[in-house]
């Protein structure tokens, strides 16, 4: 009889005749009663040592200064700016051939050529690498031409610097020690100056005044080659003799499938550290670049 009746009453009128409905609502009244207002919570202090909150964004920081370029071509208004815009297109082409200079007008071609024979000889394929090979042979070219170096910066880079010297000048203060240099390193073999005097039609030189620049270029270049094949053939001759004991006493033993080449390396190697081979090579180098 309950259970009929329960489902024949709707569900609210239920809830709303139970007693459970009746102590809900009475709590919310209160609740809400004795619930402080919004305005008044906002009002409420920040308790103590508690961080003031702030709605204000921070500044944001101003933004990176990119400086303005302006590269404009005009007609020149002067000789003077010509001769300027001839300069600049001057020492560009120079920069630009500075690898080559320092390559072919220094004691670097010399001295790479030596290292790398001495690499040859010992029958070393990666050590030491290309990149130490060059590294070592452009500290040796600034510790041989130093002086050099140093009398172009005090008698052509530093007087142009200054205002006290133009252009033409720097650069014929410039090119004269140089010139010197690869003279000294001819003084005693004159055959490539004369051969490309030859080759020029040129009258014989009496003096290194009579020799042009473009002939003095490629008759160093001639020289340094020679030189540096003359002292690579003398480093190939004793390592050549261990190599030809070594060939020779695998032939006799038979072992001819053995390469000779990885017995000979490490006696090679022994012997050069023995007679502290770099240490004399480096110091058979400089002096040969000293008369």
């Amino acid at each position: 009889m309950a259970l009929s009746v329960f489902f024949k009453t709707p569900w609210y009128s239920v809830i709303l005749r139970g007693k459970q409905f009746k102590i809900a609502f009475m709590a919310m009244l209160v609740f809400m009663f004795f619930l402080p207002s919004r305005a008044e919570a906002q009002a409420e202090p920040f308790p103590d040592m508690a961080v003031q909150g702030t709605m204000n964004l921070p500044t944001p920081p101003p933004p990176p200064i990119i400086p303005f370029i302006d590269l404009t071509v005009r007609n020149p208004a002067s000789g003077q700016e010509v001769a300027f815009s001839l300069q600049l297109l001057l020492l560009l082409t120079v920069l630009s051939l500075a690898p080559s200079i320092i390559i072919l007008m220094t004691s670097f071609l010399r001295v790479s050529i030596v290292l790398d024979f001495i690499k040859r000889a010992l029958s070393l394929q990666q050590v030491p690498p290309n990149q130490v090979i060059l590294g070592i042979s452009l500290f040796l070219t600034v510790f041989i031409m130093w002086p050099t170096f140093d009398a172009i910066y005090t008698n052509s880079v530093r007087p142009l610097a200054a205002g006290e010297l133009s252009v033409e000048n720097a650069y014929r203060e410039a090119e004269a020690p140089l010139r010197l240099f690869m003279y000294s390193q001819m003084s005693s073999r004159p055959e490539n100056i004369r051969l490309f005097m030859a080759m020029r039609g040129l009258s014989r030189p009496n003096t290194l005044a009579d020799v042009p620049t473009y002939v003095l270029i490629p008759a160093f270049i001639l020289s340094e080659l020679t030189v540096a094949f003359k002292i690579g053939i003398l480093l190939f001759i004793p390592f050549i003799v261990i190599d030809m004991v070594v060939a020779s006493a695998l032939m006799s033993m038979g072992m001819i499938m053995l390469p000779p080449v990885m017995i000979s390396m490490p006696f090679k190697l022994i012997l050069f550290i023995l007679v502290d081979g770099w240490g004399l090579l480096t110091d058979q180098l400089v002096r040969s670049f000293i008369h």
